[in-house]
């Protein structure tokens, strides 16, 4: 059986963080209606400067927390969360482009509640996935490349028995495990860092397994993860 656990090395940086994780099983992630995947990611793109009302764009809030989390780990070289990674293409005027339901529909939502969303698929994961500290060889080949990337000792990652899933938490995931049109059973995920948002976190995670379920079928599973409640079987 395998299991999503979040190890302690992760709580030791971050004891009160949330890990929301949806399970997703037998959808159909084929491609019918392109136009209207891309509404869904226009209409966050729309909620997009309610999250940013400084004109600062390092100043918000949404983005603070993130730059201050990423300091408490070894990252590489100008590694954002990919939460303002998606704010700063709307911020400067651009467009997120569509790619497949699943990470159209997790992208509009993280732009609707401006936190970080991300979705790999279960049946290419080797053994558990865990959040915890790289030993530093993990094999990691990002997207849109075919050279090794190995995290950093020390740096948070996702990973499984045969590398790295995402880089720096969630800067940079692997086309190992991405999804496709052909995934069938999804690890979807939302992280929060800041307390006070807990509601939105927990009103994100609803709407991200609805949507997904009034989309693409199959049936969505929400928990939970804190520190009190480190893992969850995701078969």
């Amino acid at each position: 059986m395998k299991k999503f656990v979040v190890e302690d090395e992760f709580w030791n940086l971050f004891p009160s963080s949330k890990i929301g994780v949806v399970i997703c099983k037998d959808i159909d992630n084929s491609i019918k209606d392109k136009e209207e995947y891309k509404e869904m990611i226009l209409q966050g793109e729309k909620e997009v400067l309610k999250h940013l009302k400084d004109l600062e764009f390092s100043n918000n809030q949404v983005i603070k927390v993130w730059r201050e989390a990423f300091k408490k780990f070894k990252t590489k070289k100008g590694a954002r969360s990919s939460i303002e990674a998606l704010l700063k293409r709307v911020h400067n005027g651009n467009h997120i482009a569509t790619i497949n339901p699943l990470v159209d529909i997790y992208n509009s939502i993280s732009l609707k509640y401006a936190l970080p969303c991300g979705g790999e698929d279960i049946d290419k994961f080797m053994g558990d996935i865990r959040l915890t500290r790289a030993v530093g060889n993990e094999e990691f080949i990002p997207l849109g490349t075919e050279e090794n990337s190995s995290p950093y000792e020390g740096e948070i990652v996702y990973k499984d028995n045969e590398g790295a899933i995402c880089r720096c938490w969630n800067w940079r995931e692997a086309v190992r495990t991405m999804l496709t049109e052909n995934t069938n059973n999804a690890f979807l995920c939302i992280e929060l860092v800041d307390e006070s948002r807990f509601e939105e976190f927990e009103n994100a995670l609803n709407y991200l397994a609805k949507t997904v379920q009034e989309n693409l079928g199959g049936t969505c599973k929400i928990s939970i993860l804190d520190i009190n409640n480190k893992e969850v079987s995701i078969n």
